[in-house]
């Protein structure tokens, strides 16, 4: 029998039993902290054999502390809190879940997109203290949308905007203009379109930075901002700072500095709460992406226990910034 660690908080929390999917292939699930703080993970990475991770980090002291370990499958696509180097030096075999969650997050996103030009949260505060008063949105069909990273997730919300009829302008500059075109969005050069976009929306991989004051300082007044990839892409208190200043008319995310550590950020101010909309990491938390990201981490790896090869399996180059999928 192996010993499967599940650090994931969704892991077989959908429709889908994979813990007892594990238990018919002779395995025990065991779970573990989403922090991934090494003095608590340490006792169970010592009897693990394969670790189904979350977001937390996985360093090479994680990896020291886990003798027996062959996978990490990682449960979700990114892999940046992942030592691949570290891994790969172990002889840990590292896969993720990519396009598991690619259709919810695109859905969260169209969702943000609709929610900020409609005004949509700021509309139920007022009505539930009284206040009946209405303040005028923008249609999405009338936007230009600028859709920065077009991978999976990009792809899939041009594919969700089609039908609304915005202008759609794309830049990723793993993409040729011509694929681009054929999946149905203007090539451009990421400067021109924060000039040019109205509604910007982030799906570039993490370890960059795409939103600063010199980037805001050369968009139309007015523009909005969705962020449902990683919180590091922007510079909160620029963000900030545009708001207040009007240069930016919303800022919505699926994220913040910190996550749950998040309180202290700029976006949370109580005077920019009608401009700032902010869902608790909840993109990829669907029925469906749950037991994608399950099924498909459980499958490599019971795999790779198997002593056959992962269905997808993370290289070391794919450490460096790539589209987000």
């Amino acid at each position: 029998m192996g010993i499967i660690l599940a650090t994931s908080r969704s892991f077989s929390d959908g429709d889908l039993d994979l813990v007892a999917r594990a238990a018919d292939a002779g395995h025990e699930i065991v779970r573990g902290p989403a922090h991934h703080e090494l003095h608590e993970l340490a006792p169970l990475l010592a009897k693990a054999d394969a670790w189904i991770a979350g977001t937390g980090p996985v360093t090479a002291a994680h990896l020291d502390a886990a003798p027996n370990l062959k996978i990490v499958a990682r449960y979700g696509v990114g892999t940046e809190a992942v030592d691949l180097d570290a891994a790969a030096t172990r002889g840990i075999l590292v896969t993720n879940t990519p396009g598991a969650n690619a259709d919810a997050v695109a859905d969260h996103a169209v969702g943000l997109m609709l929610a900020a030009l409609r005004l949509i949260p700021d509309g139920d505060r007022r009505v539930r203290d009284g206040d009946w008063s209405v303040r005028r949105g923008r249609e999405l069909g009338a936007a230009t949308v600028g859709i920065v990273g077009f991978g999976r997730i990009g792809q899939g919300v041009a594919k969700r905007l089609d039908g609304f009829g915005p202008r759609i302008l794309a830049a990723d500059p793993f993409l040729t203009a011509e694929r681009i075109r054929e999946l149905g969005a203007e090539p451009v050069e990421l400067d021109e379109l924060f000039r040019t976009a109205d509604l910007i929306t982030l799906h570039a991989p993490g370890g960059q930075r795409l939103v600063d004051a010199d980037r805001l300082d050369g968009i139309p007044p007015g523009t909005i901002i969705v962020n449902t990839a990683r919180p590091d892409l922007i510079d909160e208190w620029a963000v900030a700072h545009a708001l207040r200043d009007r240069i930016l008319a919303g800022y919505a995310a699926d994220t913040l500095d910190g996550d749950t550590a998040a309180s202290a950020s700029p976006l949370l101010a109580a005077e920019l709460a009608e401009h700032v909309i902010v869902t608790p990491h909840l993109g990829a938390q669907t029925t469906q992406a749950v037991d994608n990201m399950g099924s498909m981490s459980l499958d490599d790896v019971l795999a790779v226990l198997a002593g056959r090869e992962p269905a997808h399996p993370v290289q070391v180059a794919e450490n460096a910034a790539k589209p987000a999928s």
